[in-house]
């Protein structure tokens, strides 16, 4: 139960935002300076952690949620349209600076999908955010290695496997069905692809 439960929060939603940016850095582009990348990593973590986090807390004060699992799609609905627009704009701040625009397109990608998961609810459909995310992150490494020619496949097969055992885990905890994991990585995958080729 703890080692399941320490997987769900090593790669929770709200986590893997400042995750993916310091892989980013690590494996893509190494030619911002230093700095300006641990500003670039402190205002992602800010603003989809610490943020996020705060939110929870005021909406549990208020009674708009149960507890900070948001389980259910009424609870769900208010977070994920804050998170809409935390995406939108971050992807907005960092497509500004030439050098790290690629990186806009991870959180523009990641508000698509989160776009997609709300127009979901209207049809009581809940999906894994979890694997919604690491999603996301596979498929917008797949794409850079593709338009930069770069060797990320190791990274990519890493994050696979995380996702496996990121479900894994979800299930185990019953915090969503086979159906809800499969749903969350398909939307993961297919916007940032979809983002991909609307820009071509």
């Amino acid at each position: 139960m703890r080692f399941h439960k320490f997987i769900s929060t090593i790669l929770h939603p709200i986590v893997l935002p400042t995750l993916g940016v310091f892989l980013y850095f690590m494996f893509v582009s190494q030619t911002l300076e230093r700095r300006l990348q641990l500003t670039l990593l402190g205002l992602v973590f800010v603003v989809t952690y610490v943020i996020p986090v705060l939110l929870l807390i005021v909406l549990k004060s208020i009674g708009l949620i149960k507890n900070f699992q948001v389980s259910s799609i009424k609870e769900r609905k208010a977070p994920v349209l804050f998170m809409i627009a935390i995406f939108y704009f971050l992807g907005n701040t960092i497509v500004q600076y030439p050098t790290v625009r690629n990186l806009g397109f991870l959180f523009y990608g990641t508000s698509i999908s989160l776009i997609c998961i709300y127009f979901l609810f209207t049809f009581k459909l809940k999906s894994s955010l979890h694997l919604v995310s690491m999603g996301n992150a596979i498929s917008f490494f797949l794409i850079l290695a593709n338009i930069n020619n770069l060797s990320l496949m190791p990274l990519v097969i890493i994050l696979l496997l995380l996702s496996g055992l990121l479900a894994s885990s979800r299930l185990y905890l019953n915090a969503h069905t086979p159906k809800e994991l499969v749903l969350g990585f398909f939307i993961g995958i297919s916007s940032q692809f979809l983002l991909f080729f609307l820009l071509q």
